[in-house]
């Protein structure tokens, strides 16, 4: 059965000093540069074209953003990193947010988000450098597919995960033609369920074959 997403809602916000929401369900946290499309990847898994705030001027989002989706688990949207116009001082704060949050063990799975058109950045290999180290599992996402041929989509993908330094597999994805929605959605569904007697794990044709993992689909972060 297609996993769905039917309620989402807004629940809080949080800053470096801020309190997290008790910690009940699970979290899946998205991450990637300033104007990777983290809320519009948001906003067409939830079909809710503002549950996110969008923006087209970069590092708008300076908070953690906290979402119900179905009453079951959160969607945790973290603050963009490399704004070439914020100020250390922003940089240093960030750095201090983003730290403690993917250093709290609240985090479930992380989507970090990549543009599929571009090689990694040195502080997307930083960021991946935090997830391995904190030992989160994760899914890559390469967005904005839908400004490459169809043919091309795949390969330029993976070729980004590569880059990267991780296994050479990401999903594909574009929120303006909703390429790659529905293999997220399986993600999110072998994720939350992943310890449910009627969950059990996506299999995912296209995803290289590894020696464990986190969840025998992708690699584990300190595996990679």
């Amino acid at each position: 059965m297609e996993f769905k997403i039917k309620k989402a809602e807004f629940i809080t916000s949080a800053g470096k000093d801020s309190s997290y929401p008790e910690k009940t369900l699970a979290e899946v946290a998205i991450v990637g540069k300033s104007n990777v499309g983290k809320s519009s990847l948001i906003n067409a898994l939830c079909n809710m074209n503002k549950l996110a705030k969008t923006s087209q001027k970069p590092g708008k989002t300076r908070l953690i953003n906290f979402f119900g989706i179905n009453g079951e688990f959160m969607l945790v949207d973290l603050p963009g990193y490399g704004f070439a116009k914020a100020s250390k001082q922003e940089q240093a704060q960030w750095g201090e947010l983003m730290e403690k949050y993917l250093s709290s063990g609240r985090v479930t799975h992380l989507f970090m988000l990549l543009d599929i058109r571009h090689e990694p950045t040195a502080e997307d290999r930083q960021m991946f450098k935090y997830i391995l180290y904190y030992a989160i599992p994760y899914t890559l996402v390469a967005t904005k597919a839908d400004k490459l041929a169809k043919s091309r989509r795949k390969q330029a993908a993976n070729k980004c995960a590569k880059l990267l330094g991780a296994p050479p597999y990401a999903i594909a994805f574009s929120s303006e033609t909703g390429d790659g929605k529905s293999e997220l959605l399986e993600r999110l569904r072998a994720v939350v369920y992943a310890d449910t007697k009627d969950g059990g794990d996506a299999t995912e044709t296209d995803a290289p074959e590894t020696d464990g993992g986190a969840d025998g689909i992708y690699p584990a972060p300190g595996q990679a």
